[in-house]
């Protein structure tokens, strides 16, 4: 069975609403900057990866940026794999293998964990990371903490209810200072 996988970048305070700030490295603008720790943990969570769920806005931001980026490692990434979009309109921007999905989120998880393939990603959207969370639906945490606080905005675990407690997969930190953390969640 496939697993849903919640990939997600903040700061060491947890933020989680501009990464490009986070992982700046020195410059302002644009994509996250990673070190190449980073960017061989992603390239091993996105290669594991054949489908990803995207909430609505998420959907809108990204199908309007990551088209436009080239030669970069997750550009090609996103703009290739199968995207889920839950949502309950008809998406207005289109975006290669791009698909609305309105069902109930648990119904949408356990169809898609019942195909053949490999992982199930989420990237951003973190009211659907929220969501899935709360309904216990994920699988597994791939955090990436920047080495930056006192940022504001929204938190992943901000709306999180009851206390669950993780199997830690993996710990390292990167040449630039961030913390790579890998975590199951049991069921």
């Amino acid at each position: 069975m496939r697993k849903l996988v919640l990939y997600t970048l903040m700061s060491l305070d947890g933020a989680v609403d501009y990464p490009r700030d986070y992982f700046a490295q020195g410059r302002s603008g644009g994509p996250p900057e990673f070190d190449e720790v980073m960017e061989a943990n992603e390239a091993r969570i996105t290669g594991a990866t054949d489908a990803v769920l995207l909430g609505r806005h998420m959907y809108d931001e990204w199908s309007q940026f990551w088209p436009t980026v080239p030669d970069e490692q997750f550009a090609t990434f996103i703009n290739n794999v199968k995207k889920y979009v839950v949502t309950s309109t008809p998406l207005a921007n289109d975006w290669n293998n791009s698909e609305a999905v309105h069902a109930p989120i648990a119904g949408v998880v356990g169809d898609l964990k019942a195909q053949q393939g490999r992982d199930i990603g989420v990237h951003g959207s973190i009211q659907l990371a929220q969501s899935l969370l709360a309904e216990s639906l994920v699988d597994e945490l791939q955090l990436v903490i920047g080495p930056a606080f006192g940022f504001g905005g929204r938190r992943l675990f901000e709306k999180v209810d009851d206390v669950r407690r993780l199997e830690l997969i993996s710990a390292r930190a990167t040449p630039s200072g961030s913390l790579l953390l890998a975590y199951r969640i049991p069921r």
